[in-house]
């Protein structure tokens, strides 16, 4: 049936929208992503008779002679599914950074410092994990790619000169926790028998194994035979990889602490790693280390002696009690290690290290030993963290010291959800949604001021769109899952980029993609306005519900960020049927759900249900007049004060606290912001380092959607926020409650916004400080302030707190 002007809220328009989506090639290209090599000598090389997609850890290796050492030496590295690179036994780096094969990853290396005159061993590992792969990674089949930069370097394109051995003392197992089974998507556990692994395998002459072959070119037609055209060797195999290369740096990779041992039946073992510990013959050995906060990265376990031992090594980030029930993250006692496992069986030779070839994630981590008839040296253990390597540059300060204990759980949270890509968790998942993307890349954009994750995420998002218009929910994933609303967030973070980054190329590369997924949303609308019930999405609805409040409303929203960039980089027209759309819907959820007895937004018409949801969105959106606002959201806000509320109703998580919190700043009770995070100083109380999932019982305890009150206390508590795209000028508007003084600062692209408050009983004072150039404006006590670049001090009267 054709779609008519009244079927549809634009009427004409929606035809120009399919005209303009075919022009899409035509928008402005984002200059910083670095451009891809157009041409490729190299080949993509593999073993050449193992299984292509089963599970296995490959080592390559070519050597090289050079009579003096080079002054840079650069390469092109990927790998499938990933690649740890060495030269002469020195790490250089890993990757390829996760994508799909439509847009797979290259990384940068200068081999030069590792190089030296004579024989010198490039070597790499490179491993797939098969059927256990994590849903984050995407891939084609096991295989190795190098190329030099220039014919200088061509020595080390991967070709048929090039070595690969399948190493079998290394694998992967299926994550098990003592019987207990977790929901789980990421890496599985590894193992590493001694006896069977090649020790020498990235030094030159030091290899015993007579596994090495010569490394065969991967073909086209072993995997696409329908496609068996005779194509020059090394061009034929690029096409399934396209190739890209990555913007972003290597992850941080430091020394780190493995804390303490706080538990073990070995009295020798109390000092260990600080001194050397023996495990006797035939003992059965528990040493739980305590670290004090989570932590990514990678441990290592030197040992010596010890053949036909058994150890274990589990990563936690709590510990369980017999029910399988997490308490204070502090407790100790007899509490289980319910996590994931790796397997190392020494061989009995010297100096035997493990180091798991993906991060691992932990608090508490566990080794169990069982030794046979020779005692087990444990010679050193040692931890590196790994993550993406932000700087934190934003500092807050307050009269209240528990504000600097939540600053640092929801930093340290960051920092652990953020490596190749954003991570809901990095113990459980590992993948990147965008509703967690969103928070977190607010949060990088305030603290560390850097964008790079957050740019990898937005294409990210937007390659993931499939025909029908949506985007997935979470992406790169191997396995698709769809959450409609999150589209909209995605068209959210893309105007959160535009506001807080002078950088607007992506922003007009980007904008053609969210015309589809507003399209989907418009092909499921009543006449009225309101979305209809989503396919994906039976979170938003109960099975008898035709009409929902908060629906319309989370699409309103983005229908009103939509049009404003269309009106600054697209179309004028669209920018005014969005608007108009919006208006509609909201005009038909008040009239329809406003509840003028209660004050406050039913979820339905029916008006037998109430949410905290619908009601933020309300006022998000102005669906709810404005000079209602502050009422309804003194009513909304009762359970997070501990007060009873007039009505039921459904109250916010962890995660969506983050649109609350927008919700009473934009109401005018900002003032009361701090009086809600009453959880995240029971998540102190609680021993947790970092912000969970949920309310307890929590699966996860590193998830940074709830990290969100760090970006909250820059921005509504010291209340800086920009006032104008590219962050071109400032409003500055402090809800500072009951402090008596705070100091926060934020970076900015032009150098940073220092706001300094403390009052007395009659007078507050500012001390501001701008970058040179940039106006702003000090909203205080209903009366705005102009600010210039440089310092000015404001002495003011004291802040007027609205009563509830």
């Amino acid at each position: 049936m054709p779609r008519t002007s009244r079927s549809h809220p634009w009427g004409s328009i929606a035809p120009v929208l399919f005209f303009l989506l075919a022009c899409q090639s035509s928008v402005a290209v984002d200059s910083p992503e670095p451009a891809p090599r157009e041409h490729w000598t190299a080949e993509w090389i593999s073993h050449p008779t193992a299984p292509p997609r089963e599970r296995g850890v490959f080592h390559f290796r070519k050597i090289i002679h050079l009579d003096a050492k080079p002054a840079r030496f650069p390469v092109e590295v990927s790998g499938d599914n990933h690649f740890l690179l060495y030269v002469n036994g020195m790490r250089i780096g890993e990757g390829p950074a996760k994508g799909d094969l439509a847009h797979w990853r290259y990384e940068t290396f200068d081999l030069a410092p590792a190089l030296h005159p004579g024989d010198n061993v490039i070597a790499a590992t490179v491993f797939n994990f098969g059927i256990y792969a994590p849903l984050a990674v995407i891939s084609e089949r096991t295989a190795f790619l190098m190329q030099g930069d220039s014919t200088s370097e061509s020595v080390v394109n991967t070709d048929a000169t090039w070595q690969v051995e399948e190493d079998p003392g290394q694998d992967f197992i299926p994550r098990v926790a003592n019987g207990f089974m977790f929901y789980w998507a990421a890496d599985p556990g590894e193992k590493l028998d001694a006896q069977l692994y090649d020790w020498g395998w990235k030094d030159a002459g030091s290899s015993t194994s007579s596994h090495w072959v010569t490394a065969a070119g991967v073909m086209r037609e072993t995997i696409y035979p329908r496609d068996s055209i005779a194509v020059p060797p090394g061009l034929d195999s690029h096409n399934r990889w396209d190739l890209v290369p990555d913007a972003l740096p290597q992850m941080e990779f430091a020394p780190t602490t493995l804390g303490k041992v706080v538990r073990t039946n070995l009295p020798a073992a109390q000092q260990f790693p600080v001194a050397p510990v023996v495990i006797p013959p035939h003992a059965e050995v528990e040493i739980l280390f305590d670290r004090a906060t989570m932590v990514t990265g990678l441990s290592e376990l030197t040992v010596s002696g010890g053949k036909g031992s058994q150890i274990d090594i589990g990563y936690t980030e709590a510990l369980y009690d017999a029910r399988h029930h997490r308490g204070n993250r502090d407790d100790v006692g007899d509490r289980l290690v319910l996590g994931q496992f790796d397997k190392f069986l020494p061989d009995g030779g010297p100096s035997r290290t493990f180091t798991p070839l993906w991060f691992r994630t932990w608090r508490y981590l566990q080794l169990k030993i069982k030794t046979e008839g020779e005692p087990l040296h444990l010679d050193g253990f040692t931890a590196d963290f790994s993550a993406f390597p932000f700087v934190q540059q934003a500092t807050f300060a307050s009269s209240d010291p528990l504000l600097a204990r939540i600053w640092e759980i929801c930093w340290r949270t960051a920092r652990l959800g953020a490596h190749d890509t954003y991570m809901d968790t990095p113990f459980w998942e590992q993948l990147q949604y965008i509703d967690d993307t969103r928070v977190q890349t607010l949060i990088s954009y305030t603290v560390p001021s850097d964008e790079r994750l957050a740019r990898q995420a937005l294409h990210a998002f937007d390659e993931s769109r499939v025909p029908e218009g949506i985007t997935q929910s979470r992406y790169p994933a191997s396995l698709q899952q769809f959450i409609p609303y999150f589209s909209l967030s995605y068209i959210d973070m893309l105007h959160d980029y535009w506001m807080y980054r002078p950088d607007s190329a992506i922003v007009a590369k980007l904008l053609p993609g969210t015309r589809p997924v507003l399209e989907w949303f418009f092909e499921k609308l009543f006449d009225d306005g309101f979305v209809k019930p989503l396919p994906y999405d039976a979170a938003w609805h109960h099975p008898e519900e035709t009409k929902s409040a908060l629906r319309t409303l989370t699409f309103v929203d983005t229908l009103r960020q939509a049009a404003e960039l269309e009106d600054a980089f697209g179309e004028k027209y669209l920018a005014e049927g969005y608007r108009a759309a919006a208006r509609k819907a909201s005009a038909s959820v008040y009239h329809q759900c406003w509840n003028a007895r209660l004050g406050l937004l039913a979820d339905t018409p029916e008006q037998k249900q109430y949410s905290q949801y619908t009601n933020i969105y309300g006022v998000l959106t102005d669906a709810i007049p404005s000079a209602d606002q502050a009422q309804v959201m003194r009513k909304i806000i009762a359970p997070n004060l501990g007060e009873k509320p007039i009505v039921e109703m459904a109250n916010v998580d962890y995660h969506a606290q983050f649109y609350l919190s927008r919700a009473i700043d934009k109401a005018g009770l900002g003032e009361y912001y701090l009086d809600t995070i009453r959880p995240w100083r029971e998540m102190i109380a609680m021993g947790l380092t970092t912000t969970p999932e949920n309310k307890e019982p929590t699966r996860s305890d590193t998830h940074a959607w709830s990290a969100h009150p760090m970006y909250d206390l820059l921005t509504i508590v010291a209340g800086i926020h920009p006032s104008s795209p590219g962050f071109a000028s400032v409003r500055i508007a402090p809800n500072p409650g009951t402090l008596e003084h705070f100091e926060a600062a934020m970076p900015h692209p032009d150098g940073e916004i220092r706001v300094q408050y403390r009052r007395n009983e009659t007078q507050a004072t500012f001390l501001i400080t701008l970058p040179q150039g940039l106006p702003g404006v000090l909203d205080w006590n209903g009366r705005d302030y102009p600010l210039r670049g440089g310092e000015q001090t404001l002495q003011l009267a004291a802040p007027n707190r609205p009563e509830l």
